[in-house]
């Protein structure tokens, strides 16, 4: 019989978490690096499994993780978010609970563009009179 793999694609900023999740015994693999190695911090370890804890699910899943781009913290972001969107795709049931928690949206703030003339996105140089 064929296993089940659950795949889903989480973002946050430039972060890119591609996400392969089968029934197994919880381990997580990122970027062929233990998942307690890859976050360091434990509230980034606390952000990316959260949909687990939410859903009651810790343990009963191996997931693989291809992470890019961004930094620690949008990262961990990604994989919460790529990690809720394989939930649903294993259980529908868990749409509502994830879904309330706002874990299903990705949140599409991005940096805003550098303009010309101008010190940073809308800083403008400082202004010298004399």
């Amino acid at each position: 019989m064929a296993q089940n793999i659950y795949y889903a694609t989480g973002k946050r900023k430039t972060a890119v978490a591609r996400v392969w999740m089968k029934a197994g015994e919880g381990n997580v693999i990122i970027n062929k690096t233990p998942f307690e190695n890859y976050f360091f911090y434990e509230a980034h370890r606390l952000i990316a499994l959260d949909p687990l804890l939410l859903t009651g699910t810790k343990g009963k899943f191996d997931i693989l993780v291809n992470l890019s781009g961004g930094g620690v913290s949008s990262q961990a972001q990604a994989l919460r978010h790529g990690i809720s969107k394989a939930l649903v795709l294993f259980n529908p049931e868990f749409r509502d609970l994830l879904k309330r928690h706002g874990y299903l949206t990705r949140d599409s703030r991005e940096k805003e563009r550098k303009k010309y003339g101008r010190r940073g996105a809308r800083a403008r140089f400082q202004y010298s009179k004399r």
